[in-house]
């Protein structure tokens, strides 16, 4: 009888984990089958290169919201990963355990927060106070950034966190036998040694910060244009994605496909490369 109920288990669990990537690839399968023929009929090139996106005058160029969407997710990688590798080095090895156990659940309980609070707090506190001190609208690449920099920390703090307390301890160790400091043995030793896990902190945080849209929304500004300074109000693939497939039709709503075909392939591309510097590393 128990053997019986182990395979009940065991290919429920395995229909389980089938399903999980059946559901994965109908997902890809109807984004490509929405998208894939207006690109045929547009063009690919006319479709990334073209600058403007007007759907009543037939003109859709997204370069502007590709070009939004990168300034936007490089600024929040440049405010995140420092931040969050930093207090993730600072919670492992220079604090005490009390302290750690104390202020890790904090920073998780981010991750908590909607990504509509956020983007209140951006409007109300963060927009008004760049606009009076640095200029511009206040909406722009620079407040997204600080923004989707925030939100990104509760993965990269954890994910780093959880990869310098997995090394071992004779790591740390063989280093201060050796006459090194503390810091350079966080330098020197355990930050090449856990490289692997922080990578992949980064690249999560990376995938939320592409694929975030209410915040972006809220404190990009959503200008359809290249922008020129971190001061400039921009719009993402995602914002415009939300922003228009409440009342798009026809060709509008399969150019949007089409906006989310390019946005599934931009962040497959980022991860294989994510992928490959990760693994020359350990090389």
């Amino acid at each position: 009888m128990n053997e019986i109920a182990e395979k009940i288990i065991e290919k429920f669990l395995i229909m389980i984990a089938f399903s999980t990537v059946a559901v994965l690839f109908l997902i890809t399968f109807f984004i490509f089958k929405e998208g894939i023929p207006f690109l045929a009929e547009y063009g690919l090139f006319d479709f990334l290169s073209g600058t403007i996106w007007l759907p009543g005058e037939n003109n859709y160029g997204i370069l502007p919201m590709i070009a939004g969407s990168i300034c936007v997710t490089i600024g929040a990688l440049v405010v995140g990963v420092p931040l969050g590798v930093g207090t993730a080095i600072f919670l492992v090895e220079f604090t005490n355990k009390r302290v750690r156990n104390i202020v890790k659940p904090m920073i998780e309980l981010l991750a908590g927060i909607p990504s509509v609070v956020y983007g209140f707090i951006g409007i109300m506190v963060l927009a008004p106070w760049v606009r009076v001190h640095l200029g511009g609208s206040g909406l722009s690449i620079f407040t997204a950034s600080i923004v989707l920099g925030i939100m990104i920390l509760p993965t990269v703090i954890s994910i780093t966190m959880d990869s310098l307390s997995a090394l071992s301890p004779a790591y740390k160790e063989g280093s201060i036998a050796l006459g090194a400091t503390n810091w350079q043995t966080v330098v020197m030793v355990l930050l090449p040694a856990a490289k692997s896990g922080i990578l992949a902190g980064i690249i999560l945080g990376m995938g939320r910060a592409i694929g975030e849209t209410m915040a972006v929304i809220m404190i990009a500004g959503n200008a359809l244009r290249i922008p020129s300074s971190i001061f400039d109000s921009v719009r993402t693939m995602t914002s415009n994605i939300a922003l228009e497939m409440g009342y798009a039709l026809g060709t509008h709503r399969a150019a949007l496909f089409a906006n989310a075909v390019i946005l599934f392939v931009f962040i497959m591309v980022l991860n294989s490369i994510a992928i490959i510097i990760t693994k020359k590393r350990h090389k």
